[in-house]
């Protein structure tokens, strides 16, 4: 039975089976109807060019499960009068499958523009809901074969992390073939000074071509299947560059064994494993950015507590709730969704999205927000928001949009490469033809040709940037500082605007106790009893209350009121410890006898907690959330640098005001939401300034992705960790500085390499174009050149 491969997805068909079509007086064979309409929709557009182009596809069409159209319709946002949809693309198999699908996006009328990552499948389209509805654009997608899917699925990562395991095998093997190849690399050198048997040296060599091969081939194959597609496309990049100097040097020394000449087995193997160490660590980066979604993602809860009309409770999907429906969230539980409460009150935990420490009481008539986390009370709330319309939603959206920002780490390199690499091609071809023309024998214009590409070959400006990232960051790793890719150092060295969140950033993060007063009691009193009531409790600020050792008397009747204080007897006596107005609210009476110390506390920044009993105050504690030891010099340090310095926190206008002055920051933003952090960041952006943001929280992430530069202390939270681009390990603010030093040395060694590799081409290549330079002293003066860049490289392990 005689088998053909459907024209459009490779499945093998029996020809009795197959379907045939004749387009352009050529006859295609396919599989099935589907097929055959995908082929007539890419034939019709005029992008046949994505068949002779695609790579990597596996025979059979991508996944047709059923299209989730009411979890992506929960992904939309409106902007304007346009909407904007974040989604994953599943089928996507090479970057001709990116190409046709935003060709046949950006033709359809109403589409505004439709951008895809290659690395994510992440797509963001972005159309005109007046002329064209987001079922048609799904099914444009559908209709080619692809598979359109929520952002982020279970799926994806798992895909992610198959990619991550490919390219940890592919390194390995590079390393491991390294290793042994340069066993026999060292007794061919050894050979070449000081003498060596022809028969050794032959079987040596083509030892090395052995061992260098897999590294090549295998573990480089896809920087040449990216060089080649680049080549054809008229595309210089750096996989041209860095095929063409691999390449170079082993089929030069291929050229040589039966010649009996010298071999550089072990450049062509160097080349592409450390260039595969840089991506790795690049590749890693990006898996940790969508780990960080992921996270801010869990955030949210996938079921609720629904309140039917009929007054039961069912739980349900949250995809099946509707704004203007009842929920409600019992003690513990997040809420899924943005609404206003309706019955019930307690204290909720909000530190994810405003940095706020202390609980925030909610009642009848307040709002509470999705991801955030309930107290001790049931609440009952009518929803205002679901999805991507939520406070979490946007946050989530604007971490997004920040990372898929577009970082050309190499952008000069592969500027010059694009006019050098077809430059060197030609002039070898010139020098080989022009002796040839001039009559000298043809093995001898040959060496002549190959002399050219040797000595051209740009091992060193292939080396010179990535060796340099490589060894700053690593520099910097050991000072401390983790830096998620070479392309932060680039945009490091770049700022000049610097701004700070203030808990756990300028601050320590950890409350301590302040001034102490009594009314009635003595202040040793006062303290005592209020350590052995927050002793009982899980109040945030309670841990200024601990550690210090205590009588051992029990607490009866203990209470928690969330968000507001504590209440229980001692010693026979019941006390109420917490804020004025739940005192107030309580029954206590304050009067002013006492105040004048008190408001200083609060105009200093200090958070005041009161002691009552039997209906009256007896004392009062402020507690501190100290600025860090480092706070001050630092800022001063990035002062007299010439930095632009701010301080961004959703605290307090006073309290925030207290704080900068401390730390010797001028201008402040207080009462600010983590989309208002951002919005500042983007202003700024938009004069024209560059910003770094340092931050610690969740709140933070938003902020620290929009930032050119996000920097997390150490001690944060893990997506705001995952989502900077910097993180002070050490959680000390000395390190700012030093990172920005370190990222401008960098840069400089970077410039130093990339004016030594081309100064070695420009000197040599017109003696190898004269004739007057062997292959073999071609290609030592090519590794000296590398051994150059890259002890220059090393000079960054010093600083």
């Amino acid at each position: 039975m005689s088998l053909r491969a459907c024209d459009h997805c490779l499945l093998p068909v029996a020809e009795k089976d197959a379907l045939f079509e004749v387009f352009d007086g050529e006859r295609k064979v396919f599989c099935c109807h589907g097929c055959l309409g995908i082929y007539r929709l890419i034939h019709s557009e005029g992008l046949d060019d994505f068949y002779s182009n695609r790579r990597g596809w596996l025979p059979g069409p991508p996944s047709a499960d059923p299209l989730e159209l009411s979890l992506l319709e929960e992904n939309v946002r409106h902007v304007g009068e346009e909407n904007v949809i974040d989604l994953a693309i599943e089928g996507i198999r090479c970057a001709s499958c990116v190409w046709l699908n935003e060709r046949i996006l950006s033709k359809t009328p109403g589409v505004l523009s439709a951008e895809i990552n290659y690395v994510s499948h992440h797509a963001r389209i972005q159309w005109d809901p007046e002329r064209v509805k987001l079922t048609e654009i799904l099914e444009k997608i559908r209709a080619l074969g692809y598979r359109p899917r929520p952002n982020l699925s279970a799926d994806r990562l798992s895909e992610e992390r198959e990619h991550a395991r490919e390219d940890l095998i592919r390194l390995g093997t590079a390393f491991f073939f390294s290793m042994q190849l340069f066993m026999y690399s060292t007794a061919l050198y050894a050979g070449y000074f000081q003498g060596i048997d022809p028969s050794f040296k032959m079987l040596f060599s083509m030892i090395a071509a052995l061992l260098a091969a897999p590294v090549l081939f295998y573990s480089g194959g896809p920087i040449f299947q990216g060089a080649v597609r680049g080549f054809f496309r008229g595309a210089w990049n750096m996989d041209v560059l860095v095929a063409m100097g691999s390449g170079t040097a082993f089929f030069y020394s291929l050229f040589q064994i039966p010649q009996g000449g010298e071999v550089y087995f072990d450049t062509a193997a160097m080349i592409i494993t450390l260039i595969l160490l840089g991506r790795f660590i690049e590749a890693g980066a990006k898996r940790r950015a969508s780990e960080a979604m992921t996270r801010l993602l869990s955030l949210s809860p996938k079921m609720a507590r629904r309140v039917t009309k009929e007054g039961k409770v069912e739980q349900v999907a949250t995809a099946s709730v509707e704004e203007g429906e009842i929920v409600e969230v019992r003690p513990g539980e997040k809420f899924p969704f943005d609404g206003r409460v309706i019955a019930g009150q307690s204290g909720v935990d909000e530190s994810m999205l405003t940095g706020e420490a202390l609980p925030v009481f909610k009642k009848t008539g307040t709002d509470v927000f999705c991801g955030t986390r309930n107290g001790n009370g049931t609440i009952r709330f009518s929803v205002l928001r679901r999805g991507e319309r939520t406070l979490l939603g946007q946050i989530i959206g604007i971490v997004e949009g920040a990372q898929l920002r577009r970082a050309p780490v190499q952008r000069m390199a592969d500027r010059v490469v694009g006019i050098f690499v077809p430059a060197v091609f030609s002039l070898s071809i010139f020098t080989c033809m022009f002796r040839l023309f001039m009559g000298t024998p043809l093995s001898v214009a040959l060496m002549n040709g190959i002399s050219v590409l040797v000595v051209a070959c740009p091992c060193a400006l292939g080396l010179a940037t990535p060796l340099a990232l490589l060894m700053g960051t690593m520099t910097a790793s050991g000072k401390g500082i983790l830096i998620k890719g070479g392309d932060v150092l680039e945009r490091l060295q770049k700022v000049d605007t610097v701004l700070f969140d203030k808990t756990g950033t300028l601050t320590a993060g950890r409350p301590s106790l302040g001034h102490v007063e009594g009314y009635g009691r003595n202040p040793e009193d006062v303290i005592r009893i209020a350590r052995l009531l927050e002793s009982s409790s899980e109040h945030s600020l309670a841990r200024a209350f601990h550690g210090e050792k205590h009588s051992p008397v029990a607490v009866r009747h203990f209470r928690a009121f969330p968000g507001m204080g504590v209440a229980g007897e001692v010693e026979g006596i019941f006390f109420l410890l917490g804020s004025r107005s739940f005192l107030e609210g309580e029954g206590v009476l304050f009067n002013g006898t006492w105040s004048t110390k008190v408001m200083e506390e609060v105009e200093a920044g200090a958070t005041v907690i009161y002691l009552g009993e039997e209906g009256k105050v007896k004392g009062a504690v402020s507690i501190h959330d100290p600025l860090r030891e480092e706070s001050k010099s630092v800022v001063q340090t990035l002062l007299r640098a010439g930095f632009d310095l701010e301080m961004v926190t959703g605290d307090e206008a006073g309290t925030a005001q207290a704080v900068a002055a401390g730390a010797g920051i001028e201008k402040v933003r207080a009462c600010l939401s983590p989309v208002d952090k951002a919005e500042r960041i983007r202003w700024l952006q938009s004069k024209g300034q560059k910003v770094a943001m340092v931050g610690d929280g969740i709140n933070d992430a938003p902020a620290l992705a929009t930032a050119d530069v996000g920097i997390a202390m150490g001690d944060g939270t893990d997506i705001a960790l995952d989502t900077a681009d910097l993180i002070l390990m050490r959680s000390d603010l000395t390190l700012l500085p030093e990172a920005f030093r370190l990222a401008k040395k960098t840069l400089a060694v970077i410039r130093q390499n990339l004016f030594w590799a081309f100064f070695y081409n420009l000197a040599a290549l017109p003696v190898a174009v004269a004739g007057l330079l062997h292959p073999i002293l071609s290609a030592l003066a090519m590794v000296v050149s590398s051994l150059c860049v890259a002890g220059n490289s090393l000079r960054l392990k010093e600083q």
